[in-house]
């Protein structure tokens, strides 16, 4: 009897994902037998467990911190992964671990969900310069952005990345963001500003052009006080949660061989399991 597919995500520690909700919903509303699973495995266990991963009965996994980094040396990273420097889902592809970042089409796919027509804007201003803003880039720069301007606190780390993807990314001073917020047609937050227990994110979003689109990467508050804000003037946002769940799609896809789709029924129950107490 062939034993049916699972997934894994890879974490240490191993504190409350979504992930397990997100893609059993998916198996059981797809009829697919198949499992996912979280894996706690501390840093010196990685290498081993990662090159053991098919022996271990999975097909894949997805990977988070602080793992991201070191996955990409065990495994074949795209040009995703590699521009990013980190991988978050593990996949097998004619016996080969192959690695990506879904990130990139989570922020991109929320947009297209949320504000369609968004990629019509030749600016965009991307507030941070982590991990997850090297994604935001990646994909703004892949669907045709002419001119990024890349706002952090360290404006040095601003400078590395802006080298590192080229001349239409332009570095900006934190203090210089409300001189640059006129020109955005997109603004979007990848730091933790105005996440719950955070300090809050002060911009003044009536600067922004009409039509501009504002998509933030927190999704603790669901609505943030920076998409509040927007809402508020009529403009279209994309909020964090919906980034977590189009992100999740694409591995489903490579693991179980069926392309899900984000309904209104899985925010809603990633929604209850987020406003929990």
């Amino acid at each position: 009897m062939t034993k049916a597919p699972a997934a894994c995500l890879i974490g240490w520690p191993a504190a409350h994902s979504r992930s397990p909700l997100i893609h059993h919903f998916w198996l059981r509303t797809l009829g697919i037998e198949g499992g996912y699973v979280i894996e706690a495995v501390p840093p010196e266990d990685l290498r081993d467990f990662v090159l053991r991963l098919s022996l271990r009965g999975f097909v894949g996994a997805n990977v988070t911190i602080p793992h991201k980094e070191a996955v990409l040396a065990l495994s074949s990273p795209d040009a995703r992964a590699k521009a990013v420097g980190a991988a978050n889902t593990l996949w097998f592809e004619d016996g080969e671990l192959r690695s990506t970042n879904t990130d990139v089409e989570g922020f991109i796919g929320n947009l297209d969900a949320s504000a369609p027509g968004w990629d019509k804007a030749e600016e965009a201003l991307v507030l941070g310069a982590g991990g997850s803003s090297r994604a935001v880039v990646f994909g703004l720069r892949e669907r045709g952005v002419k001119r990024i301007h890349l706002a952090n606190r360290t404006m040095a780390r601003a400078e590395t990345l802006a080298r590192e993807f080229g001349p239409d990314v332009h570095p900006v001073g934190w203090d210089a963001i409300g001189d640059v917020l006129p020109r955005a047609a997109l603004l979007a937050n990848t730091t933790s500003l105005g996440m719950h227990r955070q300090p809050s994110l002060d911009v003044d979003v009536s600067r922004l052009p009409q039509d501009a689109v504002v998509a933030d990467l927190v999704y603790v508050p669901l609505v943030t006080p920076m998409l509040a804000a927007a809402q508020a003037r009529g403009l279209k946002t994309a909020d964090g949660l919906g980034m977590l769940l189009h992100q999740a799609v694409r591995g489903f896809e490579l693991w179980f061989g069926r392309r899900p789709q984000v309904t209104a029924e899985l925010r809603a129950l990633v929604e209850a399991d987020l406003t929990k107490t």
